[in-house]
């Protein structure tokens, strides 16, 4: 099984920011919500908040952004989403050749990794969960919980013959993996 994680590996970018700044676009006033989304990301990345303050935080504005995304009388996501990827899909790395077999592990929200994955053939993305009706998310899915998510969507038989990354936060992952990829600015190098 090839496992591969999205953001930064198979996406030139973060999707997740992408599809942030695609609303913001359309909705400006969804930029109150980006002060305080980058302070916890900037200061989990410095080591200076934990996971699970980040994981409280991006909860916290999270759910504010999507309730006043969804508010608007002429919100549809589905809609929204697909047209993120069809102004975004260039954005996937030239080096990856989807497999229907591939599984994505992912960050980003299901509901907007998942199209992407659909439209590459992908049968199986496991990303954050979000519900569309209460607007809570449901998992965040990084860092060490990614190996908990992963064998719970895949059972803890599943064997990962290689794993593909951009990012040192995976280790958890790698370790799991017989053979694992650093990806960097689109160039593949073997790590293990």
């Amino acid at each position: 099984m090839r496992v591969l994680d999205f953001d930064g590996t198979i996406y030139d970018g973060e999707s997740l920011l992408d599809f942030y700044f695609f609303t913001l676009r359309r909705y400006g006033s969804m930029v109150r919500f980006a002060p305080a989304a980058l302070y916890y990301a900037i200061r989990y990345r410095l080591g200076r908040v934990t996971l699970e303050e980040l994981d409280r935080a991006m909860r916290r504005i999270g759910g504010r952004y999507l309730q006043q995304l969804t508010s608007r009388p002429d919100f549809d996501m589905d809609r929204l989403v697909s047209e993120f990827w069809d102004r975004n899909m260039s954005k996937i790395m030239d080096w990856y050749r989807p497999r229907q077999d591939d599984v994505i592990l992912t960050a980003s929200f299901d509901v907007v990794a998942g199209e992407a994955c659909r439209r590459l053939g992908v049968g199986r993305c496991i990303g954050s969960t979000l519900d569309m009706e209460t607007l809570e998310v449901g998992y965040l899915n990084f860092g060490p919980g990614k190996p908990v998510h992963f064998m719970e969507a895949v059972g803890d038989d599943a064997r990962i013959d290689s794993f593909y990354t951009d990012s040192d936060f995976d280790a958890p992952m790698v370790q799991l993996a017989r053979k694992a990829y650093l990806v960097e600015r689109g160039c593949v190098h073997r790590i293990k």
